[in-house]
């Protein structure tokens, strides 16, 4: 089983998407350490190749680096259809760029976000038996009893099953502007750290969610 895995996409992937991808990792490895990569795989990419090769933009790497975790592997790349294809879960920063990455590949949009749009569908749901029960509903497709090992094929269950309850509560309705994350670029630290504190407030429940507790 392939690990569950999440593709951050922004537009030049120098900014919020790579802050996202390193952001992610941190939250998984607070909570499982080095064994989170055996069960969570996270990546990104942005719209646009002129950054391709380049390394994460400095004031987002502080970001990353000031919070815990590691940026210096860093490097940019533009979105290809084959990153949907190997992703489980997609997270963009707006809602262009949602459009933009179900127009690579439509059959996606199920599982194709805007990153706040996902977090506040998020708030909606509770984990409940290593699934996902939407408020008031019941036991999602995929859940997992109270005594199953946290297995890469459990976290995949867990993540399938919460995709799928969050595309449902959305129900063909659009991302709202409030959703989405503004461009940083060309901006102080302060911004910065804003557009990663509204980043970890979407990432840091998802993966208790994949990641926690039964």
């Amino acid at each position: 089983m392939t690990p569950f895995t999440i593709l951050h996409v922004c537009m030049g992937n120098i900014c919020r998407s790579p802050m996202a991808e390193r952001l992610t990792v941190l939250a998984a490895r607070d909570l499982l350490s080095d064994a989170a990569d055996e069960a969570l795989y996270v990546h990104s990419a942005g719209t646009g190749g002129w950054h391709a090769g380049e390394r994460m933009d400095a004031p987002a790497a502080r970001q990353v680096r000031a919070r815990g975790g590691e940026a210096e592997t860093f490097r940019a790349r533009k979105l290809r259809a084959e990153h949907l294809d190997g992703s489980d879960l997609v997270l963009t920063a707006t809602l262009d760029q949602q459009e933009y990455a179900g127009s690579l590949r439509p059959d996606a949009a199920p599982r194709i976000f805007v990153l706040g749009e996902f977090g506040r569908l998020l708030r909606g749901v509770v984990p409940a038996a290593g699934g996902v029960v939407p408020a008031g509903g019941v036991l999602a497709a995929g859940g997992r009893s109270a005594a199953a090992e946290l297995s890469p094929e459990v976290v995949h269950g867990r993540g399938a099953a919460l995709v799928a309850a969050l595309d449902a509560a959305r129900d063909g309705r659009p991302a709202r502007a409030g959703d989405e994350l503004d461009d940083p670029w060309g901006r102080g630290d302060g911004y910065f750290s804003r557009v990663a504190d509204e980043i970890e407030a979407t990432v840091r429940p998802l993966v208790a969610a994949l990641l926690g507790e039964p």
